[in-house]
């Protein structure tokens, strides 16, 4: 693979992983436009580990205070630590892990199904791009805005949870469908989006681990494996930063609008190239 193709890639799934406008979307009419090979499932694998690690490095003092409150609870019969101002305590560990259960359960039963999805169906990208878009419009018009992670409940992570599924669905956006959920179980913004990207680590750990097995040097070379890894790292990392302070006193419609003219781009590519 050529090093700028790498990093231009890494780029973009960074970007589109956490900015809930479908990174499937962007990896199936980037690759089109410019007449790139497929990258397979060698540098997949590599985009999955990228994202991880960006996820880890916003999150890891949430994730030491979460696992570290969880474990002095369980072995010491302790009380969880005190709550931050958003709500993050030992608390949520066990939440977190059973809100995953259903996007693990989809992926592994019929995540190459959706892989295959991604690159032969670009309509079913196209559509779910807008359906959802319009949904997330929905979500920002009736969702109240006013609760906290603090005042979640296990219905609310349930919730998020099952909806979280569905971004196996190419078009659809993990962090999209998990922050408009949230926002339709009433809470804020900013508390939908922190709650997402701390519930979808465990599932993006888990796609990284199970996507290893596909690396191949052969495939790609040592050079753009460590450029596209950093890539997608570096990008992720700043779609993290700048999600959470846009959310913050703005509404997700210009992201709406970004997914619609972004499916009018891939019938444009498909259909009147």
């Amino acid at each position: 693979m050529p090093i700028f193709q790498a990093i231009i890639l890494g780029a973009v799934q960074g970007l589109t992983e956490f900015i809930p406008v479908s990174s499937s979307g962007h990896l199936v009419v980037i690759p089109k436009l410019f007449g790139w090979a497929a990258h397979g499932k060698s540098f997949d694998a590599v985009l999955h580990l990228g994202t991880l690690a960006a996820l880890l490095a916003y999150y890891w003092r949430d994730w030491v205070r979460i696992i570290g409150s969880f474990t002095v609870h369980v072995t010491k019969g302790k009380p969880y630590s005190k709550e931050d101002d958003a709500g993050v305590s030992g608390r949520l560990l066990v939440p977190i892990v059973v809100a995953c259960i259903p996007a693990a359960i989809v992926g592994m039963k019929w995540g190459d199904f959706f892989d295959s999805a991604k690159v032969n169906s670009w309509y079913l990208v196209a559509i779910m791009l807008v359906v959802f878009g319009l949904l997330m419009l929905l979500g920002e018009r009736v969702g109240k805005k006013q609760r906290d992670i603090n005042s979640m409940g296990y219905a609310d992570y349930l919730m998020i949870g099952f909806a979280q599924a569905l971004a196996l669905f190419p078009g659809v956006s993990r962090s999209g469908i998990t922050i408009t959920t949230g926002l339709f179980r009433n809470l804020n913004r900013e508390a939908a989006a922190r709650f997402s990207f701390l519930l979808s680590t465990p599932v993006v750990f888990g796609a990284g681990v199970l996507s290893i097995r596909h690396i191949d040097f052969a495939v790609i070379g040592p050079l753009p494996f460590a450029l596209g890894l950093i890539s997608s790292a570096g990008f992720g990392y700043a779609a993290i930063h700048f999600l959470i302070g846009f959310l913050k006193n703005k509404p997700m419609t210009a992201f709406v609008v970004y997914r619609i003219c972004l499916a009018a781009a891939l019938v444009g590519v498909f259909v009147l190239k």
